[in-house]
């Protein structure tokens, strides 16, 4: 769920492909995407190899939304789809970029978007652990990469825990997953990063971070 500037209510819905925008009344004034139906054989999108092809208007397990300096609106699509899609203020489709694999500018499950106030795009790509920098036109700019260590202590990873240190090196890879890419209002515009516990980056630089794996005040799952 997001609210843009004129408390409009987004729902990124996973589950049915769409992108859903509430006026503050709670009414439906735009959507984008279509929900499967029986004819499609409605039953959730999974990978394939090689992906399916991104198809203009049609998403597949979105995630995130966020909007430009122009209101123009950016989606990042998502578990099945790899790319970030764009449309106008009116929400006409404009372009998308971005394909599955660990190159600059590909992806590996863009889960989290956001805009900073000069109009770059950040897209947090979980699987490849880092976050993405591009300009509103989709031209990459740089990546963001958070090399800490793991805090001690059990985190979550897919329903289960691992121990720091155990567990198969999937899981220990994915403790390290970006999950969302947030920006405070200093000027700087550090970006918070949830991963089990919270970092401050400015710059590229990590300045600190707080926090544990837990279920406890000032822990993290």
């Amino acid at each position: 769920m997001r609210v843009d500037k004129d408390d409009n209510i987004w729902a990124i819905d996973k589950g049915s492909d769409m992108i859903i925008r509430f006026n503050p009344e709670g009414r439906v004034t735009m959507v984008s995407g279509r929900k499967k139906e029986a004819s499609d054989e409605a039953v959730p999108w999974t990978r394939t190899n090689p992906p399916r092809a991104a198809l203009n208007g049609q998403f597949r397990q979105p995630t995130d939304v966020t909007w430009g300096t122009q209101g123009d609106i950016f989606i990042s699509d998502g578990y099945t789809n790899s790319r970030v899609a764009k449309y106008d203020k009116n929400g006409r489709w404009a372009k998308q970029w971005g394909e599955r694999g660990s190159k600059l500018g590909e992806f590996n499950t863009p889960h989290s978007i956001a805009a900073d106030a000069k109009g770059n795009i950040y897209v947090a790509d979980r699987g490849n652990r880092r976050i993405q920098v591009f300009d509103p036109e989709g031209k990459f700019e740089r990546e963001i990469t958070i090399d800490v260590p793991v805090p001690p202590g059990r985190a979550a990873v897919d329903g289960r825990h691992a121990e720091r240190g155990g567990g198969s090196p999937a899981e220990r890879r994915a403790l390290g997953n970006l999950h969302h890419a947030g920006r405070d209002a200093v000027p700087l515009q550090r970006r918070r990063i949830s991963r089990s516990h919270i970092q401050a980056v400015a710059r590229r630089e990590v300045l600190g971070m707080l926090g544990t794996s837990g279920r406890q005040p000032k822990e993290f799952g």
